[in-house]
């Protein structure tokens, strides 16, 4: 039986296959309707920057479940709160902003997976089928599947790369290049000081085995930094599209 792309998502992620997935910003099960049409490998839902709700969360996640589009949701916070809501939901993963230190990463890991001191476990939630999975394959998915995504985005994480990389259980490392440009106060994301961040986390992941994800101002720089190891690309957004779209079609027909 072929298994779901939602099922076999964290696996392709550490096969270090090539994927493609956008940010929503709009609290909108039906934007994520929408996208769930696409061949995007993976939608994630920015509750770190955007005003969502648990509701709209919730409603979100299970619009992307129906279409069998993997979830990955970006905590408000590095929270244990967060994470466990997040996976009760049913997402597939979650990106946590602002992991500093190879201490932050054992726990998120550790808030993402059940067990004593981590995830709770209820047999009521969408992520174990509203009661209808036994326990024992709701556990046995929940570690096969649940991805866990670290973003790398502050000096201190950088420095401390090689540390963060030895945390078993961190599936990915995410560059959030932006963040990065701020905590370097500099106002260029091409700024030296920057690119040279990123290659060190980019080396320390290939020579670590982690898979390395990231954001790129421009989409045609995603080619340079695959050269360099990285294989999800989370990029541009719904706001995005629906700007450049009708900044396309009013460009189109007024020329």
């Amino acid at each position: 039986m072929t298994m779901s792309p939602v099922a076999t998502f964290r696996h392709r992620l550490l096969s270090k296959e090539i994927l493609i997935g956008t940010f929503v910003k709009t609290p909108s099960p039906i934007i994520c309707e929408v996208l769930g049409l696409t061949e995007l490998d993976t939608v994630c839902l920015d509750a770190e920057h955007a005003p969502f709700d648990r509701v709209e969360l919730d409603s979100s996640v299970q619009a992307l479940r129906a279409a069998q589009k993997p979830s990955l949701i970006r905590v408000a916070a590095n929270s244990q709160e967060y994470i466990l809501q997040a996976l009760d939901y049913g997402a597939t993963g979650v990106v946590v902003p602002h992991v500093k230190t190879p201490e932050q990463a054992a726990a998120i890991v550790k808030a993402a997976r059940f067990g004593e001191g981590g995830r709770g476990y209820s047999g009521s939630t969408r992520a174990a089928g509203y009661t209808t999975k036994p326990m024992q394959k709701h556990l046995n998915d929940s570690a096969t599947e649940t991805t866990v995504i670290a973003q790398i985005e502050d000096p201190t994480a950088v420095a401390a790369i090689d540390e963060i990389c030895s945390v078993d259980g961190i599936d990915c490392l995410f560059i959030g290049r932006m963040d990065l440009t701020v905590a370097f106060k500099t106002d260029s994301p091409h700024d030296n000081v920057v690119i040279k961040a990123i290659e060190k986390v980019c080396k320390a992941g290939q020579e670590s085995g982690k898979t390395i994800g990231m954001f790129v101002p421009d989409d045609t720089e995603a080619k340079k930094w695959m050269a360099q190891g990285a294989t999800l690309f989370l990029l541009s957004s719904d706001h995005s599209f629906i700007i450049n779209g009708a900044n396309r079609l009013i460009a189109t027909l007024k020329s």
